[in-house]
């Protein structure tokens, strides 16, 4: 169980302001709470509510309230405030937010003795219009009201762009939509890499275009996507440079996720900026790139740790012995969904992987313990 060795109070409680709504800053406000349970924290998100963004691909068959927290429950579970508002990260506002002890928002100015920033990380987004959606969209509407609005036009596709892990899920929840509820779409898988699952090692891939195979999911590695448009998808041979149009009726579009800005901090999560290290700010979560040993994979495993940390360190920077938890974190595993009723990854060390029913019970153990978290209830070992 986390601790807090070497925490001994300096004075009466602080005040954190926390910019972000997600799985990082949500981490941190937890562990605040939990360990200084009277300290002040104000956190900065531009949204009504925090969205478990992991589970979004479920909503072809659950319900999307269930993966939505609105941050009113969370003032009062954890007795802080929202201040609904987006800020810009910048080296500049920064150093200005740390020298003046506060940043402003709107037309209030939020003073703080430590500022965390878990924005999180930004989903580039390639294309709009009509039968064209992405990660932004299920936060707003589930997947089975949005294959409503798809048009049924005889021997159609729907085509769904990225190979990485949240395109993969997407991909076979979309096809399991499909098969139960009998509608007439194939469905194609469009990557620009060579394999699925680039980023994992190559048995994860292999099963999964096994899994392709199966489902008579049609692949396309090597591909770019480049539009969606009058029922037809336009794609580009990555070696050739060859483009071709494809019957489509909508696009699906996972392209991955893009850290901007991605700060810098020390072992410890305190951000460098100017050339300096910023004592009173932190960072964590997928905009965050911590110096050392621990995983900086784009991950919620590695936000919510990255958050905790941040979080812990805060309390000891503010307390009578300052001294400093480096952030250590190794990954402990990694299970990518295959539909309701199959999924593959890996547990301990990369080569030994797991599949199946197997493979689902430590997701949904994974999943079930930041449930808790968001509970109040801290079951981490670290």
């Amino acid at each position: 169980m986390a601790f807090l060795p070497f925490y001994v109070p300096a004075s009466g409680p602080i005040k954190v302001a926390i910019v972000g709504g997600g799985y990082a800053a949500l981490a941190a406000l937890v562990s605040l709470h939990r360990f200084s349970p009277y300290t002040g924290v104000t956190l900065i998100d531009p949204n009504d509510a925090h969205i478990k963004v992991t589970h979004l691909h479920e909503t072809f068959r659950r319900r999307l309230r269930e993966f939505v927290v609105p941050f009113e429950k969370i003032e009062q579970r954890f007795n802080c405030r929202h201040v609904r508002a987006a800020v810009e990260i910048t080296d500049e506002n920064l150093m200005e937010w740390q020298e003046h002890r506060g940043l402003a928002v709107g037309d209030e100015f939020i003073d703080f003795d430590y500022l965390l920033v878990a924005i999180g990380s930004g989903t580039p987004r390639l294309d709009q219009g009509d039968a064209i959606y992405d990660l932004r969209d299920f936060m707003i509407a589930e997947g089975s009201s949005l294959m409503q609005q798809v048009p049924i036009d005889g021997d159609a596709f729907l085509t769904v762009v990225g190979g990485g892990a949240t395109g993969i899920q997407f991909l076979f929840e979309i096809a399991e939509f499909v098969r139960v509820h009998k509608l007439p779409f194939r469905i194609r898988l469009v990557d620009g890499e060579d394999t699925v699952l680039k980023q994992f090692t190559p048995a994860l891939g292999r099963y999964v275009e096994s899994r392709l195979s199966d489902a008579g999911i049609e692949h396309l590695p090597r591909t770019f996507y480049r539009k969606q448009e009058g029922g037809q998808v336009r794609l580009e041979n990555r070696d050739t440079g060859d483009v071709m149009e494809l019957n489509s009726s909508a696009a699906f579009l996972f392209p991955g996720k893009a850290s901007d800005p991605l700060l810098n901090t020390t072992f410890f999560g305190q951000v460098v900026a100017g050339g300096r290290v910023l004592d009173r700010v932190f960072a964590a979560g997928d905009c965050s790139h911590h110096r050392g040993v621990g995983s900086n994979t784009v991950t919620a495993q590695a936000a919510v740790r990255k958050g905790k940390l941040a979080a812990r360190n805060i309390l000891r920077s503010s307390g009578r012995l300052k001294v400093l938890e480096p952030y250590l974190h190794r990954d402990l595993g990694d299970v990518v969904s295959l539909g309701p009723n199959d999924a593959i990854g890996w547990l301990g060390l990369e080569g030994n992987i797991v599949a199946g029913v197997p493979a689902l019970v430590v997701k949904e153990l994974v999943e079930a313990q930041y449930d808790l978290l968001m509970a109040g209830i801290d079951t981490y070992l670290i």
